[in-house]
């Protein structure tokens, strides 16, 4: 099994900056995309930014230019550099990744997500 452990949310006030931190753990053979996506309350899940595993990104229209996504795949962490925030940032976090793994002879791709991580951005 893979395990994702999210860390770096909390309280930021409107133009600040937060980290995000999501590391993978368990029987991996490698990562494929990673990605963050948010959900505040109310509202469906959206994607907010994904890495590639050659490190191509893409993000959401209401991120870019502030936020930036990267990877060490050493550390099969992702992060997510949040700048110039906004009272609408705020949300739950969540890190997802595919990621291959090798269990009693069998190879499988899965999608794994962490347990989420609360952002809240005051005005």
């Amino acid at each position: 099994q893979v395990q994702l452990v999210e860390s770096g949310g909390g309280l930021a006030q409107a133009g600040g900056s937060l980290r995000l931190s999501c590391a993978a753990s368990g029987n991996i053979l490698s990562i494929n995309d990673m990605a963050w996506y948010r959900q505040a309350p109310g509202k469906q899940r959206e994607l907010v930014a994904v890495i590639t595993r050659g490190g191509s990104t893409n993000y959401a229209d209401s991120v870019k230019g502030r936020f930036t996504i990267s990877r060490d795949d050493a550390k099969n962490t992702v992060y997510l550099q949040m700048n110039s925030l906004k009272p609408e940032d705020t949300a739950v976090y969540y890190c997802n990744a595919n990621a291959i793994t090798y269990y009693s002879g069998t190879l499988s791709a899965n999608d794994y997500w962490g347990q989420g991580t609360q952002v809240t951005v005051s005005s």
